[in-house]
């Protein structure tokens, strides 16, 4: 009676390529989920600066924008720890020139929010977008 040598050797392939495929696998999970937030963080200073751009004043302007960028996040459910930041630049308008305003925002989220609980380190999101202030609108002084 021959014995076949080969028994076994598929559960030993197996027992070697199935943890590597599911690593690879959370990893392009991963990506996708940093990827994701990176497109919130976007969305975020572009309210926030289509926002500011409807407001009359540069305190108005930098509150419509901290307040609109928040409600993004928290929409979207990025949580922003450690550091956020929000800035808002905004530029005046002239005699015939449309000002503008810029916003910038920053959201530092750990890594453990989007892939695997309790894992160690984070992704700095960093957005610009700048909007153009209606040159027409009522200004006050």
């Amino acid at each position: 009676m021959a014995v076949d040598q080969d028994q076994g050797s598929i559960a030993i392939e197996a027992a070697i390529l199935v943890p590597a495929i599911l690593l690879f696998l959370l990893l392009v999970i991963a990506a996708g989920r940093v990827e994701t937030t990176k497109g919130v963080v976007d969305a975020a200073a572009r309210d926030a600066a289509r926002s500011a751009s409807l407001t009359r004043t540069p305190g108005a302007a930098t509150q419509a924008a901290e307040e609109s960028a928040a409600a993004t996040l928290d929409q979207e459910g990025v949580a922003c720890r450690g550091q956020q930041s929000i800035n808002v630049d905004f530029t005046p308008q002239t005699q015939g020139q449309a000002g503008s305003v810029a916003v910038t925002v920053t959201c530092v989220v750990p890594l453990s929010d989007l892939v695997v609980p309790g894992l160690p380190g984070s992704t700095t999101e960093t957005s610009t977008f700048t909007s153009v202030l209606d040159i027409y609108r009522a200004q006050t002084r």
